[in-house]
C-alpha cells in the first residue's frame, strides 16, 4: 500500500487545525439599548436583588427598579445611573426619600469584550425540539483595569445577554442573571431624573 508523504501528511494536519480553529466563535456584538428583567445574586453577601432594567450602553445609563434582599431585610428602590454625568439618584419606594451621590464607579457594559476568549456551547431546553432550546455561547476573561474575572453567556446568533459572572478579591463573586429582555427602550424618558429628586 502506498502511503501519502510526510509533507503531504503536515500539510493536511495543519488545514485542519486551521480549519478547525477558524470554526471556533469570536465575541459578538450585543444589543447596546434594551429593556429586560434581572436577578443579581451574591451568595456570600446573602444579597438577591430582583429588578426591571432599561439599559442604554450607548449613553452609558440605566434605569433600575428593584426589590433588594440582604439577609432578611428587604428594601425596594428606583435606582438612576449617569455614568457620563457621573451621578446616582436613587429613591427608596417605601419613603419616597432621594439620594443622590457621586458615582465612582465606571460603567461596565453587558456585553462580550472584544479580547474575550471563546469557552464552550452549550443547550439550555431540549435541544432536539426545534424551538424548544437556546443555544448558548460562553466566554471569558479579567478586566484589566480593575482585575476582575468574568464569564459571560450570550444567546446565537442574536447575541443578547444570558448570564454575567464576575468575581476578584473585593467584591467576591457576583451572578447576573437576564430574562424578558426587548431590544429598545420604550420609554424615552426613562433616564431623567425621579420627581422626588427635583
Amino acid at each position: 500500500t502506498s502511503s501519502l508523504p510526510s509533507d503531504m501528511k503536515v500539510f493536511i494536519l495543519l488545514c485542519a487545525v486551521a480549519f478547525c480553529a477558524a470554526q471556533l466563535p469570536t465575541p459578538c456584538v450585543t444589543p447596546s439599548q434594551w429593556e429586560a428583567r434581572r436577578i443579581v445574586v451574591d451568595p456570600s453577601k446573602k444579597f438577591e436583588e430582583r429588578a426591571r432594567v432599561v439599559y442604554d450602553a450607548l449613553n452609558e445609563r440605566e434605569r433600575v427598579v428593584e426589590e433588594v434582599e440582604l439577609g432578611r431585610e428587604r428594601n425596594f428602590y428606583d435606582t438612576l445611573y449617569l455614568h457620563k454625568e457621573r451621578k446616582e439618584y436613587k429613591v427608596d419606594l417605601r419613603t419616597k426619600k432621594c439620594n443622590v451621590t457621586a458615582l465612582d464607579r465606571p460603567f461596565r457594559p453587558l456585553h462580550v469584550p472584544s479580547d474575550a476568549t471563546f469557552l464552550y456551547i452549550n443547550e439550555i431546553g431540549a435541544s432536539n425540539v426545534p424551538g424548544e432550546h437556546l443555544t448558548l455561547l460562553t466566554f471569558g476573561g479579567k478586566y484589566k483595569e480593575d482585575d476582575v474575572e468574568y464569564m459571560v453567556q450570550v444567546t446565537t446568533p442574536d447575541c443578547v445577554p444570558v448570564n454575567n459572572y464576575y468575581s476578584n478579591n473585593v467584591t467576591g463573586f457576583i451572578a447576573t442573571h437576564v430574562y424578558d429582555l426587548k431590544e429598545g427602550i420604550s420609554d424615552p424618558d426613562a433616564f431623567l431624573p425621579p420627581p422626588e429628586c427635583k
